[in-house]
């Protein structure tokens, strides 16, 4: 089974590769057939929530994070 990857696009979408499942808060699952790469919507703009649609570019969306140094506030710990 292949690895997905989920990467942050600088001011855009979340990329994800691979073969991933995209499930709604009702449990239904998006028909993502054909599709290794999926772009999915951060700046909340999007006509086709989830799904990025470019809204991005014209909404003023600002988001460059990057991975921090272990213990900074950007580092995701459970």
């Amino acid at each position: 089974m292949s690895e997905v990857i989920i990467k942050t696009r600088e001011n855009g979408p979340l990329l994800v590769t691979g073969p991933a499942k995209l499930i709604d808060h009702l449990g239904n699952a998006y028909d993502l057939t054909g599709n290794d790469n999926v772009a999915l919507c951060r700046c909340g703009q999007s006509e086709k929530k989830p799904f990025c649609d470019g809204s991005h570019r014209n909404c003023g969306f600002v988001a460059a994070q990057v991975v921090g140094e272990p213990g900074s506030p950007q580092r995701y710990s459970s």
